[in-house]
């Protein structure tokens, strides 16, 4: 391919300098030769669909998209995407990611985590990358347990779960993913659920669009080891009064009548019910710089059994992406111009030395 003959770079900020594919493409295109192995019913089939369905609305080629992963069922995702990918260690599918992301400006980057392997032994790489807001997107599958090691309860079971490595119950309290992500102030947190594909694909897109770190927690079920964790936001009986859809712009109401207003006396928010004005609901801001107000929202979910969610994007602002600064740092040294790169030339080269012998 001659110079002339480069595909023009994407322009939509999540994806600016990216080399755009030579025409269309389909879900076929992005799906390898191996088998998929997982449980029959595993939420992650469901996830790996619409992924493979969506990557071509990125019109990005297939050279130019990558996902890292780590340890955990979920983390097979690379073997079964026809893109670049690595099955890396354990929790540090971020720091891997971020390395990536900051050497190749021309790449789409994406982490494919699991709750254990996210917030277990990678929770400070995952921190790190969201307060660092580097340009890489993070797809943390949230099945409530440890499913590749068959069992044992992880860092988002319910206290009292009862499971081979806490026969008794649990008695940890677990992490709120969400919550985790607007405190280390990530600049794009969503939540979606495994088996609605519509809604899993709209956040897709609202993440790869943003530039900077995106982090969307999927529900994921685990048919084997916790079945009908997240039956309350799925089950077709349950899920209108279950599901508190986040659309940013409009009152935030659920179910036949209810909805989410502000609570004076905490300056938090509450869940009200019989609903006969829709002026006293909480309008959602997702783009709202302060995340008191998205943290808030966050710990409607908290609690032993998941009975009510969230669901949507809950902050999505802007805010300078890592990568782009170190990469611009690394061109102001190499122009050679200012006065930054005489003091990195003088650091490099000065006489502060020493000679191992």
């Amino acid at each position: 391919m001659t110079a002339v003959d480069l595909p023009m770079p994407a322009t939509i900020p999540g994806l600016a300098g990216m080399p755009l594919a030579d025409g269309p493409q389909t879900g076929k295109d992005f799906t390898s030769d191996q088998e998929v192995r997982w449980c029959p019913g595993c939420g992650d089939y469901a996830v790996l669909k619409a992924v493979q369905s969506f990557l071509p609305e990125l019109g990005l080629r297939k050279e130019n998209i990558v996902f890292i992963s780590g340890i955990g069922c979920s983390s097979r995702f690379p073997y079964y995407l026809d893109t670049f990918g690595m099955h890396s260690i354990h929790g540090r599918a971020p720091a891997i990611a971020t390395g990536l992301a900051t050497s190749r400006e021309d790449l789409s980057v994406w982490v494919v985590t699991g709750d254990g392997d996210a917030l277990s032994i990678g929770g400070n790489h995952l921190i790190h990358a969201m307060r660092r807001n580097v340009n890489l997107k993070i797809l943390l599958f949230n099945n409530r347990i440890y499913g590749l090691t068959k069992g044992q309860y992880s860092p988002t079971s319910e206290p009292g779960k009862v499971t081979k490595s806490t026969p008794m119950g649990s008695v940890d309290h677990p992490f709120n993913p969400v919550s985790l992500a607007l405190g280390a102030e990530a600049t794009f947190v969503a939540r979606t659920i495994d088996s609605d594909r519509k809604h899993l694909t709209s956040v897709l897109s609202a993440a790869a669009a943003h530039r900077g770190t995106a982090l969307v927690e999927i529900y994921q079920n685990c048919p084997i080891f916790n079945d009908g964790a997240f039956e309350a936001v799925k089950s077709p009986g349950t899920k209108d009064e279950a599901v508190i859809n986040l659309e940013h712009g409009q009152p935030i109401k659920f179910g036949a009548s209810s909805g989410i207003a502000r609570d004076q006396e905490t300056g938090g928010v509450k869940v009200v019910t019989d609903v006969t004005d829709e002026s006293t609901l909480l309008v959602h801001d997702a783009h709202r710089d302060d995340p008191t107000t998205a943290f808030a929202l966050s710990r409607l979910t908290d609690g032993g059994i998941l009975h009510r969610a969230p669901i949507g994007i809950f902050r999505s602002v802007e805010r300078p992406a890592y990568d782009d600064l170190v990469r611009a740092q690394v061109r102001t040294s190499r122009e050679g111009q200012t006065d930054d790169n005489s003091a990195l030339q003088g650091l490099i080269a000065g006489g502060d030395t020493w000679t191992v012998v």
